[in-house]
């Protein structure tokens, strides 16, 4: 799950981590008061689940309050194109509206996993700012990185470390070994799976200041935290993706043109690397759990056909704990349902499989049963050619 830029610091502040000061504005009003209230000038960032806002227009010097407003008018309601966002962009609801902060250097700062070792890392470079990606491929030995020991933490030697490897000396270096804790403290209490900050500076007036803020938290763990689940921007997200989110359906949208359903996260897996080596793009990851209803079954078949390039289906099935014949039923209330014509591919496998595939065959629908994954996917790759 994302968090919004201002809604990153705001858990930054409560965690001790500095930033600007600023505050969030959803109108040009806003925008302009708060401006005022920084002192006459701001900074205006759009508010994306997106990286690369600077470059595509969405951070933007607002010199007086009259200018802040002004420019509001143009950025809310603007939809925002970058790298990250893909030609469709995002929608900008609102903007966060920063103190103008005198720069001196510029670094780069996150933590991830490093999944090869199975360790958090801490990742530092003097290059900060924008086209991190960049220097890391062209002049990797910038980046500098620690992994952190499970059991023992972040440590205090190992940030100094860091921030010594930066450049940082004095009573810059030491806030950067406070804030580096802190940061790492608020990774593991907010189950994040990654925490960035880019850039991270020095002031002119020699403070140290986190002047963006990313944080992913693990979905898994959404759980143990409702007041930050409870942040999250549906408009920033597929409306198929919030809509499968409702009943439970791991659901992610692709760009092809065959719809997969799936029970099971790695046989949804697999079946994505099968359709791809036979030549098949597919439109979604979809896994309807281990043990689906035929109504979220139904809902599941659904949420696919709205998707408006799907040209075709590809069912992948092993009946365990679900029985085939509850999936059969599911396909048929939704696709009758829906009047769809589209070439269905249904390849099942378990409990009441013979049951399944009958129902299929005296549903009227467009389908075509097989026995094999590979199979199947060589089928429904063909009905499309």
């Amino acid at each position: 799950m994302n968090l919004h830029e201002y809604q990153a610091k705001e858990l930054f502040r409560a965690y001790g981590v500095p930033v600007p000061r600023g505050s969030v504005a959803a109108s040009a009003a806003e925008a302009q008061r708060l401006t005022e209230e920084l002192g006459g000038t701001s900074v205006l960032k759009a508010q994306v689940y997106a990286g690369g806002r600077g470059k595509a227009g969405g951070v933007k010097l607002a010199k007086t309050s009259a200018d802040a407003g002004e420019l509001a008018v143009t950025m809310l309601g603007a939809t925002l194109v970058t790298p990250q966002t893909g030609s469709d962009g995002l929608p900008v609801a609102c903007l966060l509206v920063e103190e103008a902060v005198a720069i001196e250097r510029e670094f780069y700062l996150s933590i991830t996993l490093d999944r090869s070792v199975s360790r958090y890392c801490l990742i530092a470079s003097a290059a900060g700012g924008v086209d991190i990606e960049e220097t890391a491929s062209s002049a990797p030995e910038q980046i500098h990185r620690q992994l952190i020991d499970p059991c023992l933490g972040l440590r205090s030697f190992q940030a100094r470390r860091l921030a010594m490897a930066l450049g940082l000396r004095g009573s810059i270096c030491e806030a950067a070994v406070d804030l580096m804790l802190n940061l790492y403290r608020l990774f593991l209490e907010k189950d994040c799976s990654l925490l960035e900050v880019n850039p991270l500076v020095t002031t002119v007036d020699g403070q140290l200041l986190a002047m963006d803020a990313k944080l992913n938290l693990d979905d898994n763990a959404l759980f143990r935290h409702s007041q930050e689940q409870a942040l999250l921007d549906h408009s920033q997200l597929d409306p198929l993706e919030v809509q499968a989110g409702r009943f439970d359906i791991a659901y992610i949208k692709m760009s092809g043109r065959i719809g997969c359903l799936v029970n099971g996260a790695g046989l949804a897996m697999a079946t994505l690397d099968v359709l791809q080596e036979c030549g098949g793009e597919p439109a979604n990851f979809l896994d309807v759990g281990g043990g689906a209803s035929r109504e979220k079954v139904a809902e599941a078949f659904r949420i696919i056909l709205q998707d408006q390039e799907v040209q075709g289906v590809f069912v992948n099935i092993f009946g365990g704990i679900m029985r085939c014949d509850i999936v059969a039923q599911g396909i048929i209330d939704a696709a009758g349902a829906t009047s769809c014509q589209l070439p269905i591919v249904v390849r099942m496998a378990g409990a009441q499989v013979d049951e399944g595939k009958a129902l299929l065959a005296d549903s009227g629908l467009n389908v075509t049963c097989v026995d094999g994954l590979g199979e199947g996917a060589a089928r429904i790759v063909a009905l499309l050619a």
